[in-house]
């Protein structure tokens, strides 16, 4: 079954788990920082590993000390789904392995 897009509603509700996570509407996001560009490029990676294992990808901006991370789900039209907020707690449950506040 494909993924369906939630509601305004239900995605408040979701990042309401997800401090420091935002939407835009269409997207969720969050910027990381990070002790340096090593240590970002490396969330990062961690990151590409998690939604090869997913199959969900996002973009990803790495910055000298930052790393920003935006999802949505193309198979929806760019619209925010489940598989988005599943990805999102994943990254969470590693960031801080990984210094990032």
């Amino acid at each position: 079954m494909a993924p369906q897009p939630l509601t305004p509603e239900e995605t408040e509700q979701a990042l309401a788990a997800l401090p420091h996570w935002t939407t835009d509407g269409d997207s969720v996001s969050r910027t990381y920082s990070l002790a340096g560009h090593l240590p970002a490029a490396a969330m990062a990676m961690h990151i590409a590993a998690i939604q090869e294992e997913l199959n969900h990808h996002s973009d990803m901006t790495i910055g000298y000390n930052k790393l920003t991370v935006t999802v949505n789900t193309h198979s929806v039209g760019g619209r925010i789904t489940e598989l988005d907020v599943a990805l999102a707690r994943r990254i969470e449950q590693i960031a801080a392995g990984h210094g990032a506040e």
